[in-house]
């Protein structure tokens, strides 16, 4: 074993690949005691040879040619950064097909197109690692697959965007509205140019849809996750929650019922003493176990893909490549959202005369939906406002009452629904 090496080519050079590139070069001198060999990155895939040359030690290893990466035999493992669908998957499946192990960030990828990676690493008898892939250097995957591989799970809640819970903690600390909250997130560089991946849910949707089919042994594509996003939640939403000891979170829930799998993603009320509420800015948790932690950024996520590569070279020097591969052995269903049954947080204004909130209760009841809290303060001369809080309904049931509320005159505007955790 002395002095082996374990040739590696990586896939892009942006904030993640260089963040692979730096924590490498730090565990260069401790590599060969850790694993018993050391990895050299032999060639690295870039758009631009001159932008990227000022980012590594040796330009020479710099190439724009993936052939370079793809066709090296010597090359063992594919360390694919680049992000997005294509030509990323293609990369990965070509990588996987020639005999190499790739280890990956993008939970793009993964979320819809898993399940054929996996069969093509199972077929070649190499690994494909995805460690990265959600809640970004917080290890969640490994721990569902091989930790707590033992136990039947039913439930993995969390916060897996952190661009969004920027946003809500700036609304809930400071009173900010949710366009002042974007724009310092945008500002400080927490959300992109064009946030919709993160404000929407479909980033936290995609890590959900990968959560899901880890946990449950079944397999949960995106397009499978209801996705709901934060941009309707306003302050005073956030105020009315802490008046009733709550506070609001974009979660992320996957549960395991008797009736088949829920896969969703939206702002939920969540009790202020539950641990999640506790999460500030930027970071993400995923609760099973509590794993708590950055989610993003260029070193947590470097973090969690070099891990995944030390696994790669471990198994390669053990002779014992693939040794976990896709644990998708059910076919279970997933559930629509109209089938689940929630709380549900409903503010709304209407007229302020006597016999309103009965006619409202009257609705709710007739629709099989039972109140729990109700606060009720005057908005102006002619309106008031009331906040219900219900009881657990099924959701088709309850957006059958809201329709019959909205088409009342006595109910001038549905401002918010939010489901409750619970």
């Amino acid at each position: 074993m002395e002095n082996k090496v374990i040739k590696a080519g990586m896939l892009g050079l942006g904030t993640v690949g260089t963040g692979v590139y730096k924590v490498l070069k730090s565990q260069e001198p401790e590599m060969e005691a850790k694993l018993g060999a050391k990895v050299e990155l032999k060639k690295i895939l870039v758009r631009n040879l001159e932008k990227a040359a000022g980012k590594v030690d040796d330009p020479s290893v710099l190439t724009n040619d993936p052939k370079e990466i793809l066709e090296d035999p010597e090359i063992e493992i594919v360390i694919e950064v680049m992000g997005g669908m294509q030509p990323a998957f293609s990369y990965m499946l070509a990588a996987l097909n020639a005999g190499k192990s790739v280890v990956t960030a993008n939970k793009d990828v993964v979320a819809s197109e898993g399940k054929k990676l996996l069969e093509a690493a199972r077929a070649s008898g190499r690994d494909f690692l995805y460690e990265a892939s959600v809640a970004g250097g917080i290890p969640i995957l490994r721990p569902l697959k091989q930790c707590l591989a033992g136990n039947h799970i039913s439930e993995v809640i969390g916060i897996f965007n952190g661009t969004t819970n920027f946003i809500l903690t700036k609304m809930t600390k400071e009173g900010m509205e949710f366009e002042e909250a974007l724009q310092l997130a945008q500002d400080l560089g927490y959300a992109e140019a064009d946030p919709t991946a993160d404000i929407e849910g479909l980033d936290a949707g995609r890590k959900v849809a990968i959560l899901a089919s880890a946990a449950f042994n079944s397999r949960v594509v995106f397009e499978n996750v209801y996705t709901e996003g934060i941009a309707r939640i306003t302050a005073k939403d956030i105020q009315y929650a802490r008046e009733m000891g709550c506070e609001i979170k974009l979660l992320g829930v996957a549960r395991l019922t008797e009736e088949g799998i829920e896969a969703r993603v939206h702002p939920m009320l969540i009790d202020s003493d539950h641990p999640l509420a506790s999460v500030q800015d930027s970071y993400n948790a995923v609760q099973d176990a509590m794993f708590y932690g950055r989610g993003a950024g260029e070193l947590p996520t470097a973090s969690a893909v070099v891990g995944d590569v030390f696994d790669c070279v471990r198994n390669i020097l053990a002779g014992c490549c693939g040794r976990i591969g896709c644990t998708c052995y059910k076919d279970l269903p997933v559930r629509k959202i109209s089938d689940i049954r929630s709380k549900y947080f409903v503010r709304m204004e209407v007229e302020d005369r006597s016999g309103v909130l009965a006619s409202v209760a009257a609705v709710f009841g007739n629709n099989d939906v039972s109140i729990s809290q109700v606060v009720q303060k005057r908005k102006k001369s002619e309106l008031a406002e009331i906040v219900v809080i219900t009881e657990k309904v099924q959701e088709r049931h309850f957006m059958d009452a809201i329709r019959i509320l909205e088409g009342m005159s006595l109910i001038r505007n549905i401002s918010s629904l939010i489901r409750v955790y619970g």
